[in-house]
């Protein structure tokens, strides 16, 4: 608002109220359905670049994640999206589940389910399968690794990659070696129907399902070996080599970045609006916001012939609030627009993110927070203690 009442004083020699109401209002009539077709639209573009196309052995690969995001203490928002039930009521948030689809290619949130807290990412992961194309690779964590959803997904054409299910320990029979820790094996169907699935869904699936497990050894100079085991409905071994899958599923980490690059990056992580039907919008604005960035990111390997993962997301998003209220000013200009735009693409291209492989980066923050009380109660009952932090616990004498 600050930065648009300057524009107005400066190229209009106008005023306006800095009172936000009317935009409020202006926010509110925005139609949910044209917001998430400007989404789908964007997403439909990414699609057909070369970044995408060129993903994975001619494949396109579509990477699953899950996180959860918080929102204001509403009645609204407690309502459709219940604060955990283990924080005492008055003292907790509302939050939302999300899991999301990216394109590994690019990194554009291709699309997105959201539900309360209690809704299992599993069941939110089924709610994307009618995004999927035919030939299409999904990559996820054990998580979403199930008899039912390989079942599925292979019926719609679309292979899948995941790490195996630490539960996966029996129903399982050796079908073929293909040689050091790959085979083929066949899933045996247990009895237990998944509450998701009619039972008559379930006993409609074949009673054995092949599919080929790759055993990968991950080592690391100076770290202690880890071992995973790998699933996927790529049965051709000779096409797709264990190395390839190795190689693939590592590639997965990308998508543990991606989401933060969302949160924190663009502060998604905390949405303000106070009804549901307000911040599903908010949502989907922050991911349009962030597709625009990455098409913004593949604009700029493209012409410059880099790879579009070593292009930093915060520093493109940096580039561009820079550069937007510049190029805003010549926007009737269409020779300096272009002109602005492809020096902007060269000044994104030129600093790529080093190549670090293997790097350990902590989820660990250095600057400690400001000392406050936590709230265990709410406001009105809540007492303060002042000066708390000038006591100290009395030691405890040795017996």
């Amino acid at each position: 608002m600050r930065n648009f009442l300057a524009w107005l004083s400066i190229e209009r020699d106008g005023e306006a109220s800095p009172k936000t109401g009317a935009y409020c209002r202006a926010r509110a009539r925005l139609p949910l359905k044209e917001i998430e077709g400007l989404h789908e639209a964007l997403a439909e573009r990414v699609k057909g670049t070369s970044i995408e196309k060129a993903c994975w052995r001619g494949r396109k690969v579509n990477v699953i994640d899950g996180s959860s995001v918080s929102m204001p203490d509403s009645p609204e928002n407690q309502a459709r999206y219940p604060q955990p039930s283990t924080q005492k009521r008055g003292c907790g948030f509302p939050v939302m589940r999300i899991v999301a689809a990216f394109s590994l290619g690019s990194g554009t949130l291709l699309t997105l389910a959201k539900g309360a807290l209690a809704a299992h990412e599993r069941i939110l992961f089924h709610l994307l399968w009618d995004s999927f194309d035919v030939g299409d690779v999904v990559l996820a964590d054990r998580g979403f690794c199930s008899y039912a959803d390989f079942y599925c997904l292979s019926q719609r054409g679309v292979d899948s990659v995941m790490r195996n299910n630490q539960r996966r320990k029996a129903g399982v029979e050796e079908v073929k070696r293909l040689g050091k820790g790959e085979r083929l094996i066949h899933w045996k169907k247990t009895k237990v129907c998944p509450k998701w699935l009619d039972r008559e869904q379930w006993q409609n699936m074949p009673d054995t399902l092949l599919v080929r497990e790759a055993t990968i050894t991950i080592d690391v100079p100076g770290f202690r070996s880890e071992t995973i085991v790998v699933v996927t409905t790529l049965l051709d071994h000779k096409e797709y080599p264990q190395d390839a899958l190795a190689e693939l599923y590592r590639r997965r980490w990308m998508a543990e970045l991606y989401l933060p690059d969302i949160k924190i990056s663009l502060g998604m992580d905390v949405l303000r609006c106070k009804t549901p039907d307000m911040v599903e919008k908010e949502l989907w604005m922050h991911i349009i916001a962030y597709n625009l960035i990455r098409s913004i990111m593949c604009q700029a390997a493209d012409a410059h012939g880099v790879d579009s993962q070593r292009i930093s997301f915060k520093g493109t998003t940096a580039t561009v609030r820079q550069w937007a209220p510049l190029m805003a000013t010549v926007e009737n200009d269409t020779g300096q627009h272009e002109r602005m735009l492809t020096v902007m693409l060269k000044c994104i291209a030129r600093d790529p993110v080093p190549l670090r492989p293997n790097r350990i980066e902590p989820r660990a923050i250095k600057r400690r927070p400001k000392n406050h009380q936590l709230m265990t109660k709410p406001r009105p009952e809540f007492k303060e203690a002042p000066h708390r932090s000038r006591y100290k616990k009395p030691k405890t004498p040795h017996l």
